[in-house]
C-alpha cells in the first residue's frame, strides 16, 4: 500500500539529506538510488523532482534505455 502524496511531499525535506549524501559519489537512476535508500521509487521520484525544482539536484540523459535519466547533487554554497 502506497502511501499518501501530501504525506511523502511532507518527507522530502527530511529525505533531502539522505538522498544528496547517496548521489555524493556520482550519479544515480531513480531505482538505483531507491535501491539505495531503501526506499519505494515512487516516493524518491517525487522527492527528486522536489529537489530539482530547487536547484539541488540536475537530471542528464543515461546511457542506458530511452528514457533513463540519472541523477546528481549540485554543489551549493
Amino acid at each position: 500500500m502506497s502511501r499518501d502524496i501530501r504525506e511523502v511531499v511532507r518527507d522530502e525535506p527530511l529525505m533531502r539529506d539522505r538522498l544528496l549524501e547517496l548521489l555524493a559519489d556520482g550519479p544515480l537512476t531513480v531505482p538505483e538510488l531507491a535501491a539505495a535508500a531503501h526506499m519505494p521509487a515512487s516516493e524518491v521520484m517525487v522527492w527528486l523532482m522536489g529537489m530539482r525544482k530547487y536547484g539541488y539536484v540536475f537530471e542528464e540523459k543515461g546511457p542506458g534505455r530511452l528514457f533513463e535519466y540519472r541523477y546528481s547533487a549540485v554543489k551549493r554554497p
